[in-house]
């Protein structure tokens, strides 16, 4: 089965108490708490002092995903507010590896996020370093927009690659993840799905969450 982390950047922020009961009581897995900050990406959504409060609010894993520039310099500020899970950008990252190292050091998982048009060619130096790789399937900065079809084969690439290394990192997928789509995107060879809107503007996100889990389950 498939791990369901859907993105609180589409919750209710009138309401947060309220959706993360939601997630607690849902078959998803993880929060997928999206920080961004004008600059890497043209939105900004919160930092850490927010992310404490989803930390508070849930004993699932927080898979926070850093759409910033400099990520090094808040490493510690997130693995202080509660993250499990540290992504950060190849694009924002001069010195990758060190910063992989740096979370590591930390005592978090460690990802790696790729834009839609950066090669998984890049990632070969580090992919046995890493946790998990998350691969934007939209253009990052603003949720509902719709997925980019070239990502199902570089997640057939991205799988070659972590096999080829004999690599452990999950395959995570970001950004326009629906029901529809997302058994192609598991049988690509993903292992994570973030969904946002796909999640909280559904009718009943409960069952939204239960059909995303038990997709490929009778493969």
């Amino acid at each position: 089965m498939p791990i369901v982390a859907p993105s609180l950047l589409s919750a209710n922020f009138l309401h947060l108490q309220a959706d993360c009961e939601l997630l607690n009581k849902s078959e998803a897995d993880w929060y997928h708490l999206d920080v961004m900050d004008g600059n890497f990406v043209p939105n900004i959504s919160f930092g850490p002092m927010l992310i404490q409060f989803f930390r508070k609010a849930t004993s699932k894993t927080c898979d926070v995903h850093l759409m910033i520039e400099k990520p090094e310099r808040y490493l510690t500020a997130f693995k202080e507010a509660g993250a499990d899970i540290i992504t950060v950008h190849a694009e924002a990252c001069i010195h990758l590896h060190r910063t992989i190292q740096q979370i590591k050091e930390l005592g978090v998982k460690a990802g790696v996020a790729l834009n839609p048009h950066t090669p998984v060619s890049s990632l070969a130096p580090v992919i046995k370093e890493i946790d998990l790789v998350c691969l934007m399937s939209v253009n990052p900065g603003f949720g509902g927009q719709q997925f980019i079809a070239a990502t199902l084969p570089k997640i057939t690439e991205l799988k070659k690659l972590i096999t080829e290394h004999n690599a452990t990192a999950v395959i995570e997928i970001d950004g326009g993840v629906t029901l529809e789509n997302a058994p192609a995107i598991i049988e690509a060879g993903a292992d994570v799905l973030v969904a946002g809107n796909t999640v909280f503007k559904s009718k009943d996100p409960l069952a939204t969450i239960a059909s995303l889990k038990r997709i490929g389950i009778n493969k």
